[in-house]
């Protein structure tokens, strides 16, 4: 009997050393399996999203343009191809302008008989009517050029003959032709200024030598539009010289004609008025060409009317800026992971803006969060705009945004997710 106690205790003995046994090498397991799951989920687990920290502007602007105005008269400026580009100095009242009327009498005389670009048109026939018309104006000293009755020209030719030489017997001759009598040109040419809403605009006569043809810098801009989009005046205002059945040589009395890209439109000179022109030009900015339209009223002389066109063009040309707003390769950000991994954020492609004076160019920037990436991966888009027009570029990683490898894994666990 003594022996069964000791049989009792041995076993119990044996039992809680299994049990301390088991207890060990189930903690074993257990911290392996925490250890291999903690060590997995590290490894496997998603890496933090990072945003990009812009650095740009939200507008781009340049200097202010800083118009040469002339120190006479009414004068206004406007670049044809750019909205809202327009600019006046002077009075906006109705001023005399002298043969500047003609291109009225054209527009006029071409509503009623249109011409094709490269058409010659119908051939007018003049008479001792037209030779009467070119004695008046000459014993009035108005611009002429010679006639012969019994000869003919085109009416492309008739044109060159009025705007030229600024001929006041052929602008008469023309109105007369296209709508019987000056008086019935002159109803025409009424209702063609109010269909056209040039309601600052008077003609009393074809040629302007009255000073009762008058009008405003804002409407003459108006009527060099039309001029210049019309299918034939433009080839003839840019023409120096043309030789005209009856007439001979006839230059044009625009000097400025191939001077800093200007190619028309109408000189004009009387005593009330001045001496005027109104011009057009294409102006060199960087590599683009600007279209530009302009006036000048009531120059002392000549020589003053050439000098003060010259500069204000030139001051024109000045006010535009071609600009590079984003250059490939251009910074625009910079990504910075939490594992201390860093990418700038730049431009794949230059984009450039012709900018009238200091209209600015608003910048939009927009990027995507970034767990990793590789070297010249797009991750957003720069949009730049200027008067409602928009050109983007996208924006990409300069260099990769490697994983942060093996032990910041381990040491960062609370660093890891999405």
């Amino acid at each position: 009997m003594p022996d069964q106690p000791r049989r009792e205790t041995r076993v119990s003995t044996k039992r809680r050393t299994y049990r301390r046994r088991r207890i060990v090498v189930f903690g074993i397991l257990g911290l392996f399996l925490v250890t291999v799951m903690y060590v997995t989920g590290s490894l496997v687990a998603p890496m933090p999203a990072t945003a990009a920290v812009t650095d740009h502007e939200q507008s781009i602007a340049q200097p202010a343009a800083q118009l040469s105005w002339p120190g006479f008269g009414a004068s206004a400026i406007t670049a044809l191809d750019y909205p809202g580009v327009s600019e006046f100095h002077g009075t906006n009242a109705s001023l005399p302008i002298a043969s500047m009327t003609k291109t009225i009498t054209a527009l006029v005389v071409l509503a009623k008989k249109p011409l094709k670009a490269g058409d010659d048109g119908p051939s007018i026939h003049f008479t001792d009517a037209d030779v009467k018309v070119w004695n008046e104006v000459v014993a009035e000293g108005g611009s002429w050029a010679p006639v012969v009755s019994g000869t003919s020209m085109s009416e492309k030719q008739a044109l060159e003959a009025m705007l030229l030489p600024s001929a006041n017997n052929y602008a008469i001759s023309l109105a007369n032709w296209a709508y019987g009598s000056m008086s019935a040109y002159l109803a025409a040419a009424k209702s063609w200024l109010a269909s056209h809403n040039l309601s600052g605009t008077h003609v009393v006569d074809a040629s302007g030598l009255d000073p009762g043809s008058r009008s405003t810098t804002k409407d003459l801009i108006a009527i060099g539009k039309l001029v210049l989009a019309d299918p034939v005046l433009p080839s003839i205002v840019a023409t120096k010289a043309a030789t005209l059945p009856g007439a001979g040589i006839q230059q044009n009395t625009n000097e400025l004609l191939g001077v800093d890209g200007i190619d028309g439109i109408k000189t004009g000179n009387t005593d009330q008025a001045g001496n005027c022109l109104m011009f057009s030009a294409d102006v060199a900015v960087g590599s683009s060409k600007v279209r530009v339209l302009g006036v000048v009223i009531g120059a002392p002389t000549h020589d003053q009317l050439w000098a003060a066109v010259k500069t204000l063009l030139t001051s024109m040309q000045n006010g535009f800026h071609q600009v590079d707003v984003a250059t490939d390769g251009q910074v625009f950000g910079t990504y910075t992971t939490v594992w201390g991994a860093k990418s700038k954020l730049v431009a794949t492609a230059t984009k450039t803006f012709l900018v009238w004076s200091d209209t600015p160019v608003t910048v939009s920037i927009q990027t995507r969060p970034v767990q990793l990436g590789n070297a010249g991966e797009v991750v957003g888009q720069v949009a730049f705009t200027l008067n409602g027009k928009t050109e983007t570029a996208q924006l990409a990683l300069k260099s990769k945004l490697p994983d942060p490898g093996f032990w910041w894994r381990m040491a960062h666990p609370g660093g890891l997710g999405a």
